[in-house]
């Protein structure tokens, strides 16, 4: 726990709020007050989920229901005391549960994540979409927010009293509530907040927002009462939501609002999903399975660990969250509800590791979250073109990692991979492997890529020079999964994937019998000079050879076929492991001055060729072991060229 204040009592502490609790607060109260309906949308998705996972445990320990096993969500109002309470009899929260989850924020990357809030209330509320809005939402709509709460199966002095104005600090305090589960009053701002001290207003934002919750939200039934002429207030409840399973229904019965909402509710997100797809499974397994594609993607999507995906339901009981096991990590964006009609209520994710149904739901969502995104890339409609365009620069470098983890689907997983290329300027202009066939050159057999640390270094490779010449379009991989990608992807519809910076440079029938000639000649009256320049650089290369790869440049670098690449091997170094120790070959234009020149030095022909080598590790991106060397050497040529050297 993170303090920056403390006093303490025998019945009551003062905390403060983690840093980061305090920049949620007064961003939210600020930017998301233009929407501050979804309030009552989040307390209530989180007073479900309570409710969820009483009843998941209850399956081990019966006693926690307390002689309660009747689940609901109560919203209630005070008009004289401007109060607005969500109450729920679910798990409740014990004292260290209560300072964890509402005095700080327990989640990985959270300081970079603020790091990229800037003040803009549009893009700052799009952002803590991202990340999750929650509990502090309350914040918009109240001045002040009162939490009682105590968890199931602790005696009922062991309640716990939160309160706070939401400026730096809480306070908690032990208090006895017969009751399990958790209260949460809000004690509304004095300005603008009167509609929600309304029974229609709150029925109708439960009735748009929360209609999917499988518990029953209630309040006091309201009736007119002629006589009075007014609306008179019953001593009974009355049910406001559905308060049915919504992936148990006919999808013809579900509007696509209803859907979208459903997705904020299970995705804890704030934008509307960007498409979904719902079907119910049967034969040797039956499941029922509700799959959201976000339109956006969180903050801490590269954390692998992070899990915030898939609820798991066995005959719509809640079992748990997050559950691994039904998604690969490649698909760790999607989020939805899998419900299964054959799994066992006690299920445990030690069981789920080893299951068999739940290896067969989980190929099938596989597949099923696949086709979808297949119909969205192929589609002519410009929307789902615009869609998948959307899906690709949020998801498309995650996506990419099942080329490697799913073998039963990489040739789908590989048609839905966009690239950007040498026909394009910006990496927003990206390329299917299928359509970079379909515009292949008649004589070329095969997918030409070149990997680099940025777009830009790819595009300006020295090792491009020859294709640009010829016309032949060239894959631009610069993303650091792309060297899992084409390790684990050889070929595509037939077609091998090479890179154009491995091994010797083979253009087959791209090359006509007078280029091949030439090169053989090249290769025979610069013999003597690749072996003296091998010789002047030592361990450094592997072998010099001479090149038709360059047009412009004087050398390049290239990897041995079965070698490592030299951006794998830098991309390792800087992940802290280590790189398969490998040299490069240097491989040298024989039409270029500088090679010309060397081809005819002798006084200073050492340092001639370490600068060719330097340079061509410099142009594919690579780092200099020793930089001051190669600035003395270049200044000290360029003094003997202009005359004025020593």
């Amino acid at each position: 726990m993170t303090t920056d204040t403390a006093t303490q009592n025998s019945t009551r502490e003062t905390m403060g709020f983690q840093t980061e609790v305090k920049q949620l607060l007064q961003l939210m109260i600020h930017s998301l007050y233009s929407n501050r309906e979804i309030f009552l949308r989040e307390l209530i998705s989180n007073a479900s989920d309570a409710c969820d996972k009483l009843r998941f445990e209850a399956l081990h320990n019966s006693a926690l229901f307390e002689n309660d096993s009747d689940f609901k969500i109560r919203v209630s109002f005070d008009k004289d005391a401007r109060t607005l309470t969500i109450s729920d009899n679910g798990i409740g929260m014990s004292r260290d549960e209560v300072i964890s989850n509402l005095g700080t924020i327990a989640k990985s990357g959270t300081r970079e994540f603020f790091s990229q809030l800037s003040g803009d209330q549009k893009k700052d509320a799009s952002l803590i979409g991202q990340f999750g809005v929650g509990f502090y939402s309350s914040f918009i709509v109240a001045e002040r927010v009162v939490v009682v709460t105590r968890r199931a199966g602790l005696e009922q002095d062991q309640g716990v009293r939160w309160e706070s104005e939401g400026a730096g600090e809480f306070n908690i305090e032990m208090t006895t509530k017969a009751t399990r589960g958790t209260d949460i009053t809000l004690h509304l701002r004095a300005e603008g907040q009167d509609d929600l001290l309304s029974s229609y207003k709150l029925r109708s934002i439960i009735r748009r927002y929360s209609d999917h919750i499988v518990q029953p939200i209630v309040m006091k039934k309201e009736e007119w009462d002629a006589e009075a002429k007014a609306q008179v207030v019953r001593d009974e409840d009355e049910t406001v939501n559905q308060a049915s399973a919504l992936w148990a229904r006919n999808k013809s019965d579900i509007t696509p609002e209803q859907y979208a909402e459903f997705y904020k509710h299970v995705g804890h997100d704030f934008e509307d999903p960007l498409t979904w797809t719902h079907a119910r499974v049967e034969g040797k397994t039956e499941y029922t399975q509700l799959l959201y594609i976000p339109s956006r993607a969180p903050f801490d999507m590269w954390d692998r660990n992070a899990r915030h995906g898939v609820k798991l339901y066995v005959r719509r009981v809640f079992i748990m969250d997050d559950a691994e096991q039904l998604m690969p990590t490649y698909l760790r964006f999607v989020r939805g509800v899998v419900d299964s009609n054959d799994l066992p209520l006690n299920v445990s994710r030690e069981i789920l590791q080893e299951s068999k149904d739940i290896e067969s739901i989980r190929n099938g969502c596989s597949k099923k979250v696949l086709g979808m995104l297949s119909d969205l890339a192929e589609s002519d409609e410009a929307e789902s073109k615009e869609k998948y365009a959307k899906f690709w620069g949020e998801f498309g470098r995650v996506l990419k990692e099942g080329v490697g983890e799913d073998y039963a689907n990489k040739e789908k997983i590989a048609s839905l991979l966009r690239f950007a290329s040498t026909l394009a300027d910006t990496t927003d202009e990206t390329v299917s492997l299928a359509a970079y066939i379909s515009r292949m050159k008649p004589e070329q057999e095969k997918i030409y890529f070149v990997t680099a640390e940025s777009f830009n270094a790819a595009k300006n490779s020295p090792h491009l020079e020859v294709f640009r010449k010829k016309g032949i379009e060239v894959l631009l991989l610069s993303d650091r999964v792309d060297e899992w990608v084409v390790s684990n992807l050889s070929e595509f519809d037939g077609k091998p994937l090479v890179s154009v910076a491995k091994g010797g440079l083979d253009l087959g029938k791209l090359e006509d019998e007078a280029e091949k000639k030439e090169q053989e000649k090249d290769a025979g009256d610069f013999k003597d000079l690749t072996e003296k320049i091998a010789k002047s650089l030592g361990e450094r290369v592997k072998e010099v050879r001479v090149t038709h790869r360059l047009t412009d440049s004087p050398a390049c670098l290239v990897a041995d076929e079965h070698d490592v690449s030299g951006n794998l091997a830098r991309i390792l170094k800087a992940a802290g492991q280590n790189a398969p120790t490998s040299k490069p070959i240097l491989e040298i234009n024989p039409r270029h001055p500088v090679v010309l020149r060397l081809k005819y030095e002798d006084q200073r022909f050492d340092d001639w060729a370490a600068v060719l080598f330097d340079q061509a590790l410099l142009a594919e991106g690579g780092h200099l072991d020793d930089p001051a060397t190669f600035v003395k050497r270049m200044n000290q040529l360029m003094l003997d060229m202009s005359g004025t050297g020593k």
